[in-house]
């Protein structure tokens, strides 16, 4: 799009009339289209084919493929010395899909590194309406009662996609990733896309692969398009991580 213009895409649009992602601005990175709607079944084509929404409040609605892309493989999560110390000694616990709103909430919240919060309230419910499908998943940690950390993204087949993160507690966010990494590791999932690349990933172990190998890993990983539903019903201990 040598023009530096994205095409407007309308709510009445099908869920599939996305341009194709080698069509994406190299600056913004991976900016595509704007406008549509945030429909499940326009999110849910959108991920399947390397795509997500990303926008501030008072913005269009924007839709983004970057190049490259961020992702989590099998083995790949790096485990600290440090973070392997605290979870043999930890008390808290692992849970999966007990309080989504609250984590899309905290996720939502202030952040030193950042004014404001992609997180609309559009995107709030839409994303709770994919919950409610049993498309997205909150993976919560729980210590004292109490929710300190956690992440929320969407599962389809066998590909996972973060969305955000947050922590009231040190490293919880890193304890939420690393179940997901151990569901990585044991054949549950084939990748875990983490969108755009930053240096605490990095440091996690995350790999950065070219966007056209990422929409190629998609079609194996994605199919059949159904959502994950072996997710644990009773908390797990967090220490427990480490047996995996």
């Amino acid at each position: 799009m040598s023009n530096g213009r994205v095409p407007w895409l309308s709510p009445d649009d099908p869920p599939n009339c996305f341009p194709p992602v080698s069509a994406a601005l190299d600056e913004p990175d991976g900016l595509l289209a704007a406008g549509g709607s945030l429909s499940a079944e326009r999110l849910l084509y959108a991920y399947r084919n390397g795509i997500f929404p990303w926008y501030d409040e008072g913005q269009p609605l924007l839709w983004w493929s970057p190049d490259p892309r961020c992702v989590f493989m099998p083995d790949d999560y790096h485990v600290s010395r440090r973070l392997r110390r605290e979870l043999r000694l930890s008390t808290a616990e692992l849970r999966v899909n007990t309080t989504f709103s609250d984590v899309m909430r905290e996720c939502a919240g202030p952040r030193r590194s950042q004014q404001g919060t992609w997180i609309t309230a559009a995107m709030r419910q839409a994303y709770r309406d994919l919950h409610d499908r049993g498309w997205a998943h909150s993976i919560e940690v729980w210590q004292s009662g109490k929710l300190v950390g956690g992440l929320y993204g969407l599962a389809i087949g066998k590909a996972f996609f973060g969305e955000s993160m947050f922590s009231l507690m040190p490293n919880a966010s890193k304890i939420a990733l690393l179940y997901v990494a151990n569901r990585l590791n044991a054949g549950e999932l084939e990748i875990l896309d983490c969108q755009v690349v930053s240096r605490h990933l990095t440091s996690l172990g995350a790999t950065i692969i070219p966007r056209r190998e990422f929409v190629q890993r998609l079609v194996s990983a994605c199919e059949p398009a159904a959502p994950l539903t072996s997710w644990p019903d009773s908390p797990l201990p967090c220490a427990e991580l480490l047996r995996d």
